[in-house]
This record gives structure tokens, C-alpha cells and sequence, in this order.
């Protein structure tokens, strides 16, 4: 076969969120990007994070060269502390994505990891693969676009990315860069999708900007409190000086938005004055018509700061009628029902509540079609995949590439754990690799899918516990001891449940009887008259005791 380079994506395709691509050429592997996502608690009951099955990585870790990051969000970068565990390789990034990613590691005491900050136009040799960063603008500081030079030839990743002609710091996305690398000729792009679907072109952060001056202006008595993305460095820069504009000190309320706050205030990404910012638990000492509190919570987490301060669980600030509440983020799909109580709680409470459908207080850091097709434009691409989007936002993108003049030939929509072979006469669906979700719960991972079954089985059905003691001695069985929870039972049926049970192995005996088998018998026991009673299939859990 003819040698071609291979590429394999582990998150991030199908979905938005836990991105992880490999790129591999003989015996040089690299990872591109190494993220988490969120899952909602109808879809993951009791599961805090989901990060990519990275099993291929560990099979096949002395091939690995290094670790390649875009930027510095959670679904790029989420899942370094774990990754890093098992495969130590050098990794690659922007200042604040290291940052960032030092921190990550300082909390989970991980040493002795290479971290290698790189500037835009920088270029890293990692065996045959050489690796140019490109800036581009996102919603955080310090995004690239990845030029991969290969034997192959050049596989260029955009990352996530939109054109903004006019950023917060004044760093425009190397059009020129990106427009020379086409020119050149690249064989392979692989593209952000999540704003396929939306005409026209992202508006700039700026105009978010002007918007929040206007909020502040007509709020001059109010307490003004901003929920926003903690990494969105950018937006917290622009309130910073909106609120040191109109004469008020600033409080940042959350751990993430704490700690990234003197992440990014330490190495020059956030400018302000430092007598500007007042503690949160020292907030009572300043008027409230002087103070300004940035917070998390904007997609309504349970747990968040603006969540508990919606229902007045949080001691250090109480929301009220001289509050006005800017939410200024999108909702992330699946989480619209939490941030509509979220702002129903607070508006419940008296406070003014401003999100996006009621004044412009958030833009998308992700392109919309014009820049996706300029962007075509400018690198022209032998082959095209798209990534970074669920299965519409990728059929939607091959679509917008053939109308680029990419031939339909020349695209695939990828698929999780599938092998791509790219050579320069084609690109082939090879063989797939173990993959999917690895949740964590607390320090626990667990890659099996019956864990959640379960879960959303009790929390849906409730369960029953039926605690069964054998005599071996005198071949007895007492009446079982049923537990419930979630769920009510009449008293005459647990009573033929009991009667069930005993008359079962009355008849059978309990004579060496295998303490499996007993458990067995007892659940279909239950199960059975439980379904036929009520029709639904609640868990069963049974607990055979031999004395």
C-alpha cells in the first residue's frame, strides 16, 4: 500500500465538545487538541465530565510526538490531566492555553510535563511532521490554526475560529499566512463547523462592547452583576472597562472565574488596575451603584455562583430589585431549560434580567457561512473534512465545500473512531479503533454505558432491594425484607411478593443452592409482578444471605 498519512478522530465529530484528533505518518503520531464536555444530567445522571476513550493513544503511545493545542477551552483542552497520566509527550500551545494548562496540572499534581509555549508563526519539528501556528480569532485569547507539513503533503486545521477584522487586542486572524499556504497548496483542510448553518458573518466582539456601555449608562444606580464564559478573556476585558469607565470596582465570583481571572491578569491578557478589584466576600463595603460583579453560571448550572445566588444559596451576595443581571453567552444545546429558570428565579427576586435574545450582550466566537466559504477561498484544498459539529453542522459543511469547488469525491464526513487514509489521489475510510466516552464522576472513571442505563432507570423507576436469608441447616427461608426507594408499593403486593418468594423455595428446597442462581430467581420474581401490576420495569436488586 501506498504510504499516506492517517487521521482518526477520538471527540469532537458528531458532537460539539471533547475534541481529539490524531494525525499519524509511519511511525510519527500526534494529537491534536485534547478536550472535555458537559453532559446535561437527563442525558449523564450524576456524571460531572465526559472526555474522549483515548485507548488507541495508550496502544500506540511510543509513537506519539507530542501534544498540539489550538486554544485554551474545556472541549480542547479538558482532558489533558487525565491524557497526561498515561501518555507524557510534550505539549504545544499559546501562552494563555499553557497557562492555563499549567494550572490544570498544579491542581491535579501532575509533574514533570514538558509545556511549550509557542508564538503565531512559530514552526516545532516533531520527527517527519512539522508544525506551523497560525493566529486566528476566537472567543479566547491565544488561538491558532495549524498548518501540518507532511511528506504528503500540508494538512491544514483551522481550529475554532472567525474572522473578526476588528478584536478586542488588535490581533487579526494571518489571512495572508493562510491565503500563501493555498497558494503553496494544501492537501488536506479540516474545518470548524458549529455556525454552519447560520448566513452571513459573526459579528465582532466589539459590538458587544458598545451594547454593555449602553447597559451600564442607563444602570448608573443599579448594581450591575455580568455572567459570561470564564475563558472568554475578551468579554471580561470589555466589562472590565465599562465598569472602571462608569466609576465602579469589580468582583469576580466563581473558582473558574477566579482563577483564570489571575491567570490571565498575571501573564498580560487582562489589563486593569489592581485597586480596581474588590474581594468577593468584602463586597458589602462598596455602594452598589460603585460595584460591578463578573460571575459564572451562564447556562444555569446547579452549582454555579449566579445559580445559587437565583435562589438565595449564596451568602456572599443577595439578588434583589436594584440588581441588573446581564447573561452574556449563548445557550449551549440541551442546557435552554436550566437558563430559563435560571432567569426566572432571578427575575422572581426583582432583579433586571438582560440575555441575548433581549439585547445583543453576546456574539459567537465560531464563523457563520461567509467566513467558512472565505476561508475555502483562501487555503483551496485538494480534500476537505469538516469536524467540530454534530452530524447535521458536518453534512451541511461538505455541502458549502462542494459549492467551493472542493469534488465530492475529495470530502468525507467523519465519523468517531473511523481511520482516514489521505494520500495525494485520495482520501479512504479505513478500519475503526476503540472509542467513545470515558465519565467521570468525581475521581471515578467509568467507560460503561450500563452506568448510565442504570442511573436513569432509578431515577426514572425508582428501585427495590429485596434482602433474602437462607437457612442451610434446616432448609428454611424467612419472609424476604423489601427496601424501596422512588417508588410505592400497595401493602398486599409486597405481601405476594414475600409469598412468591417463599413458596418458590419451599418447592425448589435450598439445599446447596447456589447463591447466583437464588439472586436470579429473586429478581424475576419481583420483576414479573412488578411489570405485570404496574407495567413498568423497576431496578431490582437482590441480596441473598446463607446462614
Amino acid at each position: 500500500m501506498t504510504k499516506e498519512i492517517k487521521l482518526l478522530f477520538l471527540g469532537g465529530i458528531g458532537e460539539i465538545g471533547k475534541n481529539m484528533t490524531v494525525l499519524e505518518y509511519e511511525n510519527d503520531m500526534l494529537i491534536i487538541d485534547a478536550g472535555l464536555s458537559f453532559p446535561s444530567s437527563d442525558e449523564m445522571p450524576g456524571i460531572d465530565y465526559v472526555i474522549p476513550d483515548y485507548t488507541y493513544l495508550i496502544q500506540n503511545k511510543e509513537k506519539i510526538k507530542g501534544i498540539i493545542l489550538t486554544h485554551g477551552h474545556e472541549d480542547h483542552i479538558g482532558a489533558l490531566p487525565y491524557l497526561l497520566k498515561d501518555i507524557n509527550v510534550p505539549v504545544y500551545g499559546s501562552n494563555l492555553t499553557i497557562a492555563l494548562v499549567q494550572h490544570k496540572l498544579t491542581e491535579q499534581k501532575i509533574e514533570n510535563v514538558k509545556l511549550n509555549k509557542v508564538l503565531p508563526s512559530d514552526i516545532v519539528t516533531l520527527g517527519n511532521l512539522t508544525i506551523e501556528f497560525i493566529r486566528v480569532t476566537h472567543s479566547i485569547a491565544g488561538c491558532f490554526a495549524i498548518a501540518i507539513t507532511t511528506p504528503k503533503g500540508v494538512v491544514f486545521f483551522t481550529g475554532d475560529f472567525k474572522i473578526d477584522q476588528t478584536p478586542i487586542d488588535g490581533k487579526r486572524s494571518d489571512l495572508a499566512r493562510i491565503a500563501e499556504l493555498g497558494t503553496k497548496g494544501v492537501l488536506l483542510m479540516l474545518q470548524d463547523s458549529t455556525n454552519v448553518e447560520r448566513d452571513g458573518y459573526t459579528m465582532s466582539e466589539r459590538t458587544v462592547g458598545e451594547n454593555l456601555d449602553q447597559i451600564f449608562a442607563a444602570n448608573v444606580t443599579k448594581r450591575i452583576l455580568v455572567a459570561t464564559f470564564a475563558s472568554n478573556i475578551h468579554r471580561i476585558q470589555q466589562i472590565i472597562n465599562c465598569a472602571i469607565k462608569y466609576g465602579r470596582r469589580i468582583a469576580f465570583s466563581g473558582r473558574s472565574m477566579e482563577n483564570i481571572a489571575k491567570i490571565a491578569a498575571n501573564i498580560k491578557e487582562l489589563n486593569y488596575p489592581f485597586s480596581s478589584i474588590v474581594d468577593i466576600d468584602k463586597i458589602s463595603a462598596v455602594p452598589i451603584d460603585k460595584l460591578c460583579i463578573i460571575t459564572t453560571g451562564t447556562q444555569g448550572e446547579p452549582e454555579s455562583a449566579l445559580s445559587r445566588m437565583s435562589m438565595n444559596d449564596f451568602k456572599k451576595v443577595s439578588i434583589n430589585a436594584n440588581d441588573t443581571i446581564i447573561i452574556s453567552a449563548s445557550s449551549i444545546p440541551g442546557n435552554e431549560k436550566m437558563i430559563y429558570k435560571l432567569i426566572n428565579n432571578l427575575s422572581r427576586l426583582g432583579a433586571d434580567v438582560l440575555y441575548d435574545s433581549l439585547r445583543a450582550v453576546h456574539v459567537s466566537g465560531h464563523a457563520c457561512r461567509e467566513e467558512l466559504k472565505m476561508m475555502l477561498a483562501l487555503v483551496r484544498p485538494n480534500f476537505f473534512i469538516p469536524m467540530h459539529g454534530e452530524y447535521r453542522h458536518l453534512k451541511k459543511h461538505v455541502e458549502l465545500a462542494e459549492l467551493m469547488g472542493v469534488p465530492k469525491e475529495n470530502t468525507k464526513i467523519p465519523e468517531l473512531g473511523r481511520i482516514y487514509g489521505v494520500s495525494r489521489a485520495q482520501i479512504v475510510a479505513r478500519e475503526k479503533v476503540q472509542s467513545g466516552n470515558i465519565m467521570l464522576d468525581g475521581n471515578l472513571q467509568e467507560n460503561s454505558e450500563v452506568l448510565i442505563r442504570d442511573r436513569k432507570t432509578i431515577s426514572e423507576d425508582g428501585i427495590v432491594i429485596v434482602i433474602v436469608t437462607l437457612s442451610q441447616n434446616d432448609e428454611s427461608i424467612n419472609p424476604p425484607i423489601i427496601i424501596m426507594r422512588g417508588t410505592i408499593m400497595p401493602e398486599n403486593l409486597l405481601e405476594t411478593i414475600k409469598d412468591s418468594i417463599v413458596s418458590h423455595f419451599a418447592t425448589t428446597g435450598v439445599t446447596e443452592i447456589d447463591v447466583t442462581d437464588a439472586k436470579s430467581v429473586v429478581r424475576r420474581i419481583v420483576s414479573k409482578i412488578i411489570f405485570n401490576q404496574f407495567k413498568r420495569r423497576v431496578m431490582v436488586i437482590p441480596i441473598v444471605i446463607e446462614v
